[in-house]
């Protein structure tokens, strides 16, 4: 056999392999269907039923798989109405709300690590609970005899007037180092009253009034604009059995709201409580995101308001720059207290601020101080070029100037810095 009938032969056994290879259309379906039944992926009736749909161009498609925007789903977020309460769901009648849920929703939370530890010396448990409103609202009521309450219950409390309903947050002995620490005696007739665990009668009224919050305050906003009233109405908290409004605002100047509470109350029929709040309460009720990137201080964990004074920024060496050092609330931020007394603790070591020193080389002005390096910056007068010098060798010139000594120059002193190397060289 030749060379010219062997390719022959395999070019016909080629064809036949190729010709076996061929599939059907109706094996294809057979076997796509077989695999489907296999991994239990049947197409629901609903989904047969969109294929059937006559595709018709130009109209927008639904269909999952032909979605233009793949990434959202059908059905949006919708933030809870809750999460001003501390909570996530709506909570029920006698089953206490989550401590772990409270922790991450609540502002101003508070973990009491010892709960399981009695504390000695103690025969009768602290009569006396917080309880949790909206946002940072928290108030100290009484407990009635024979109430067993725990951290996370829906209470029914003393409102004024009718009853508000609450979380309840501190017991025990850490809600009495809380009142003595917010100075509130615990003996004092003035504290109100726990009445019991709310019902389920009391929680879906408390639901309703928590739902109208929102519009409420839209709808005062146009009511005031309409009216030409110089106020900021911030929040609005309805109490928990639907009968009283506490509207929460803002204003430079002292505001007649004669008619617009007599406005409000024939538009929503309730008692309605003006409250008149500060920039800074303004923003620990509504919250929001600082300049550092984390939730505001003051909704998290601080509640005390201290006054901040530009000279705090002059000592800590911050540039008096007013978009940097004003918070969301538009004050100078209560960040800038948290290190002013260490930096006044060191500064005690430093020699005066501004005090010139006087060479043969002529008059060295203070530029400016870096407290964690301990060191200071001077330059001559008519000269650009910084000198630097060690807080010691500050205090001896300046003991040398004063006891008429003669300084030939700065530079002997000096601190040289060597430059960085260059990575990228």
């Amino acid at each position: 056999m030749n060379i010219e009938e062997i390719e022959n032969n395999e070019a016909e056994n080629t064809d036949d392999n190729e010709q076996n290879d061929i599939i059907s259309e109706e094996e294809i379906k057979e076997y796509i269907d077989s695999s489907k039944d296999s991994v239990g992926c049947k197409k629901t009736e609903n989904f047969k039923a969109d294929e059937e749909k006559e595709i018709v161009f130009g109209e927008q498609l639904t269909h999952p798989y032909y979605d233009e925007d793949p990434d959202v789903g059908r059905n949006k977020f919708t933030p809870s109405i809750m999460l001003t309460r501390g909570c996530i769901n709506v909570p029920q009648s006698y089953v206490p709300v989550n401590k772990l849920e409270l922790d991450r929703n609540s502002k101003l939370s508070i973990h009491d690590w010892m709960s399981n530890i009695k504390p000695p010396f103690v025969e009768n448990n602290f009569d006396c609970v917080e309880v949790r409103f909206k946002n940072s609202k928290k108030d100290f009521f009484r407990l009635p005899e024979g109430l067993e309450i725990t951290e996370g219950d829906v209470v029914a409390v003393e409102g004024y007037p009718g009853h508000d309903i609450g979380i309840v947050t501190l017991i025990g002995e850490l809600c009495r180092v809380q009142m003595k620490r917010k100075k509130v005696n615990p003996e004092a007739d003035t504290i109100k009253k726990l009445y019991r665990r709310a019902k389920a009668a009391d929680i879906e009224k408390w639901v309703q009034a928590i739902e109208r919050e929102d519009k409420t305050l839209f709808k005062t906003r146009e009511i005031i604009n309409n009216l030409n009233i110089d106020m900021k109405i911030n929040d609005v908290e309805y109490q928990g059995d639907n009968t009283k409004a506490i509207f929460y605002y803002t204003a430079d100047d002292r505001v007649d709201f004669r008619q617009l509470i007599r406005l409000l109350a024939d538009e929503f029929r309730v008692r309605i409580e003006m409250k008149q709040i500060g920039a800074r309460q303004e923003a620990s009720r509504l919250g929001g995101i600082g300049t550092c990137g984390r939730e505001l201080c003051c909704s998290c964990w601080l509640n005390t308001f201290n006054s901040v004074s530009t000279q705090v920024a002059r000592v800590q060496q911050i540039f008096s720059n007013p978009q940097k050092l004003a918070g969301q609330c538009g004050k100078l931020k209560c960040c800038l207290n948290f290190e002013y007394d260490v930096y006044l603790d060191e500064l005690k070591s430093f020699p005066e601020i501004g005090v010139p020193i006087f060479t043969k080389k002529g008059k060295a002005n203070y530029i400016k101080t870096n407290v964690f390096r301990r060191v200071m910056w001077y330059v001559y007068e008519g000269t650009s070029d910084f000198i630097m010098l060690s807080v010691d060798d500050v205090k001896k010139l300046i003991n040398m100037n004063r006891k008429r000594q003669q300084i030939d120059n700065l530079e002997a002193f000096q601190i040289k810095v060597e430059p960085k190397p260059n990575p990228n060289i």
